[in-house]
This record gives structure tokens, sequence and C-alpha cells, in this order.
């Protein structure tokens, strides 16, 4: 109703005497096309699921992703290093336990660990297992990173919960989601960092976890976008065909692009800032087809920016961890693009929490 007022007043101020002259029409449209930009002006959200060894203990151990998670976190400097010079924002989803300082602290903050019915590894026994601190044991404790990104320009620390919570698995249940959102709370603020934002690990929710995270104070969380192969789902329910659908759909339009661009919406007292894409890391099998996802995150940036919708995308930053420059430079290649689309249509840089703010 406020930008329908504000609309209507700049329609309508008086221009003198004079109005019906043709400089003065022009008048009237530059003041119109400015409101319709202040309204539809698109944005560039970029989330990073920070989660270290956490986000894969139930299927992967440590020694077999070493290479990948040593290389993440090499190249979490190098991926700030080009945000700060490009004047990109970006929400860090992190894993409360990479907060921790160790096992012993992991374990008094967060005695009662959730149990799921259909895993072998339960995420007490990784705790159980990892060392007394981070520089013994950099795959599960992260926190000289953590305060890194924190003081880096523009760029926000959001929660992954805290000991990276599967809400759709068998046997946990709601109240052990707000235990565990409490838990990433109180390490959050141990450190300085105020919880605004979440993201749910495997991209897992229901509109009860909703309620609880609104229960809990957190503001926004990235959603799915509204396409059938990217909605929430069990782990047990991602089909082969599920899994071919989105790994073409990264090179080539299998999905409608207009279904995976949008604006940030409120849902279940939240705002939903849903995702758009995953940034698939560039492998050795694809390197010679890199240039197809290149285009294919470019074409639906572009669009975004035309309609006034928001472009999401997302990774890993262990997906960095091999073929590293390859994959900065990729990332190189879509901040170049944000940059056009900055001049050319003002599309702005922001975190979830950014971007929730405008909803």
């Amino acid at each position: 109703m406020e930008n329908l007022t504000h609309f209507r007043r700049i329609l309508f101020q008086p221009l003198g005497p004079r109005a019906i002259a043709g400089r003065h029409y022009w008048r009237i449209f530059r003041r119109v096309s400015g409101w319709i930009a202040s309204v539809s002006q698109s944005a560039f959200v970029i989330s990073l699921d920070f989660e270290q060894h956490w986000g894969i203990y139930d299927h992967s151990s440590v020694s077999a992703y070493r290479k990948k998670l040593d290389g993440g976190r090499r190249a979490i400097p190098l991926i700030l290093e080009r945000f700060a010079a490009a004047g990109v924002h970006a929400s860090w989803a992190t894993v409360g336990l990479l907060l921790c300082e160790g096992r012993e602290d992991a374990l008094t903050l967060y005695p009662d660990h959730p149990a799921y019915q259909d895993l072998e590894i339960q995420i007490r026994d990784v705790i159980a297992d990892s060392g007394d601190s981070e520089s013994d044991d950099p795959y599960h404790y992260a926190l000289s990173l953590a305060q890194r990104i924190a003081a880096a320009p523009g760029q926000e620390i959001a929660t992954h919960t805290f000991s990276h919570y599967y809400c759709l698995e068998r046997g946990p249940s709601i109240r052990d989601f707000e235990k565990d959102l409490e838990a990433a709370k109180s390490v959050a603020s141990r450190h300085g960092i105020d919880l605004s934002a979440i993201v749910f690990p495997r991209n897992q929710y229901t509109a009860a976890h909703l309620a609880a995270c609104r229960r809990q104070g957190f503001k926004a969380f990235r959603g799915n976008p509204k396409a059938g192969p990217y909605l929430p789902r069990k782990t047990g329910d991602m089909t082969a065909m599920t899994r071919v659908t989105r790994l073409l759909d990264a090179y080539a339009e299998v999905v409608s692009s207009e279904r995976l661009l949008s604006r940030s919406r409120h849902e279940e007292g939240l705002v939903n800032v849903p995702a758009s894409r995953f940034l698939r890391p560039v492998s050795r099998l694809d390197r010679g087809l890199s240039w197809l996802r290149l285009r294919r995150i470019c074409d639906e940036m572009t669009r975004a920016a035309r309609v006034g919708a928001d472009y999401h995308l997302w990774w890993h930053p262990h997906n960095f961890g091999t073929y590293t420059e390859e994959n900065l430079a990729f990332l190189d290649a879509i901040i170049v693009h944000y940059a056009q689309l900055r001049r050319r249509y003002g599309m702005v840089s922001l975190t979830i929490t950014e971007a929730a703010a405008r909803a």
C-alpha cells in the first residue's frame, strides 16, 4: 500500500503550468521509472553451506573426503578476497559444531543429540571420535575461519543448525530440533554472532520446522525452488531420475528458468529467500562442458535482472576443494557478469537477511 501511495504521489505531483510540454511528460516518465526500479530491483544472493565433515558424516569418512575438506579450508580466504574486491555480499550457513573449541566443548554444549532411525552412523559417535581442538581436528572445528568470515565486509554468518540436523529423517522430534537451534544460537552468541537466517541441511524442512525457527527468533531461511526436482525430500526419497534431472538442468533448460526465479516472500512467519541454483563444481568429467553451466547461470541471472526477480546461488566451500583454480575462475566469471548486470539493471548483492528485509 505504501508503494502504491508513493506511485500516485510521483505520478500526480504538480508540474506547474507548462505540464503539457513534452519535457514535463518526460519528467513524469523518469519519476515513474525510478519508482518501478526501487520496487522491482533485482538481487543477487549467495549462500555457502559451511559444514566440513559434519555435512557428510553419515555416508563418507574424513579419509575419503580429506582432499576436498583441506582444499575447502584453503579456498575460503580466496573466495572472501574476491567478494571483498567486487562488493559481493554472502551468507555463510555454518554448522554450529564448527564454532566449538573441540570435542569436550561440543559435548558440554549439546549433550542430547538426535538419534536417526535410518542412519548407521549417529552424530554423537562422530563427536565422541573428534579431536580436542581445531588445530588437532580441522575437519570438525573451524572457529578461526568462521571469525575471519564474520570480520569480512558484507559477509553474514547464518546457521546450518548446530548438528547438521536432518528435518525429514525418522527419529528426532520438533522439540529436538528446537534444542538444536538453541545450541546453535548459544555457541554463536559466545563469539558475538547474532543469528537471524537459517539454511536447512539437505534442504529438508516442513511448516512445523519453520514455526520452530520463528519461535527461536529467526527471521529468514533459504527455501527451495518451486520445481518438482528441487522440492524438499528425505535422503532415501532421492531417486536416480531426480538426480539426473538436476544434473542435466545445470547444463540446459530442463526445468524452466522462470520457475527458478522469484522474490523473497513471507512464509510461516519467516521470509523465504528461495534458492535458484546449486553451483556445481568444476570436475575432471565436466571440464570441457563447464562453459555450458556458466552460460546457464549467466542467462538466468540476466533474466532475473530484467524482470526484477532475485537470483540465489549456493554451494559448499569444499566444492572448491579440488580443481580450486578452475572453480575460482568460474566464480570470477559469475562475479564479472554480476557487475555488468549491476551497471545495466541496478542489480544488488545481498545476504539472505538483507534480501529478507526487502520483503
